[in-house]
């Protein structure tokens, strides 16, 4: 059975983490996190679930005790925010090498210098190739439905990765939507109990974290990247799963009325929901345009990608993340990777926006798709990045 709750997405990934019966989390409040752990205190608190609480001076001491829990063989759960993803930036290489199945939520929010509390994608996009499996919610359902399916794909055995479930800071962690959640006898049957692979066992004795000179070192970055790729299967999987549970249908890609069209908008998070409503309006005005989200960025869906992408001529990609000095964004890096061999090869627009928490509204969405509307007419693109909304 399933009921409705207002819940905002801190809220949401809280009841989740709980629901999933985690047995250790050890955090460190961040703005905007921090009520995700504040809840999840007072679940403790009040008797409501048998978790080991560990408060810690630093999210670095943070991901650290995470990691221990989880090679005792522990569930365990964090949940982190910019400067404190930014803090636990040498952990995160340590708990994806050491193949801790460690669930994070990462309430996404723009990087100092200057100071912002407010939400973009620059925390994340800053760890991409720490060697995590990254998913981007939409709104407050998606949080908490994604945090679910998150502990099941990092525990599989042929997975056995951390993963991080990403909402944007204060649009989605802040705000309250109607969520729909289920029974706690139904989430516990879904996930089953932790299967115990690389863990600390007297019986089973391993070595972990040693020196690896080399002659060794390349064979372990290899064994890492072969579970990221068994990962992408899983996600699909556990979402198929998840729907037959649920009628709520999640993939790695979601396609947006792009079996005809001929321009398109790519993005993550929040500003989806937004692209949806403009591809509706521009459609009914006789736009041949259509909106892919991203919700599994890491391992990137590429294959997935081609083929949803493939009546488009010109791809607007929209991300909330710098790459300073580089030649385009990371996601647009990523998408014009994955066209880089195909028969043919769609016009990419690279385009960068929402920073720090600034409004992305109908008005500048409408204004990429137009954009890309016209490249397919003049066939003209700009190759080098350019911001959204900024003023000159």
């Amino acid at each position: 059975m399933s009921r409705i709750s207002g819940l905002t997405g801190d809220e949401a990934v809280a009841l989740a983490a709980k629901q999933c019966d985690v047995d250790v989390l050890a955090a460190y409040p961040i703005t905007p996190q921090t009520i995700i752990v504040e809840r999840f205190s007072e679940f403790v608190a009040n008797g409501e679930v048998d978790t080991e609480f560990v408060c810690v001076e630093s999210e670095h001491s943070a991901l650290s005790a995470c990691i221990g829990a989880s090679l005792a063989g522990a569930r365990v759960f964090t949940a982190t925010s910019s400067q404190g993803l930014a803090l636990m930036h040498e952990v995160l290489f340590m708990a994806s090498g050491l193949r801790c199945p460690i669930v994070m939520a990462v309430a996404n929010r723009a990087l100092s210098s200057p100071i912002n509390i407010h939400g973009d994608h620059s925390d994340m996009m800053a760890s991409r190739d720490c060697g995590w499996i990254q998913i981007y919610a939409e709104n407050p359902q998606e949080a908490y439905d994604l945090t679910i399916q998150a502990f099941k794909i990092s525990e599989d055995p042929e997975v056995q990765l951390p993963s991080s479930v990403n909402l944007d800071g204060f649009i989605i962690s802040h705000s309250m939507e109607r969520v729909e959640t289920l029974d706690d006898s139904a989430i516990r049957s879904f996930l089953g109990e932790r299967k115990l692979g690389l863990v600390i066992d007297t019986k089973r004795p391993m070595t972990f974290g040693a020196l690896a000179l080399p002659d060794y070192y390349s064979e372990f970055k290899r064994q890492q990247e072969e579970a990221a790729r068994n990962s992408l299967a899983k996600v699909a999987k556990v979402g198929e799963e998840f729907r037959k549970m649920t009628g709520r249908r999640y993939q790695p890609i979601q396609a947006y009325m792009m079996e005809d069209a001929e321009a398109a908008i790519v993005c993550m998070g929040s500003v989806a929901g937004t692209a949806r409503a403009v591809v509706n309006s521009m459609r009914n005005r006789g736009h041949k345009v259509g909106a892919v989200k991203i919700q599994l960025y890491r391992p990137f869906p590429r294959e997935q990608l081609r083929e949803l992408l493939s009546t488009a001529k010109t791809i607007a990609v929209f991300t909330r993340a710098v790459s300073f000095g580089a030649p385009n964004s990371a996601l647009s890096s990523d998408i014009k990777a994955t066209f880089y061999d195909a028969p043919s090869r769609p016009a990419i627009i690279d385009l960068i926006g929402g920073l720090g928490g600034r409004d992305l509204t109908s008005t500048d969405i409408e204004q990429m798709l137009m954009k890309a509307l016209e490249s397919v007419k003049t066939g003209l693109v700009e190759t080098a990045a350019s911001f959204v909304g900024v003023r000159e």
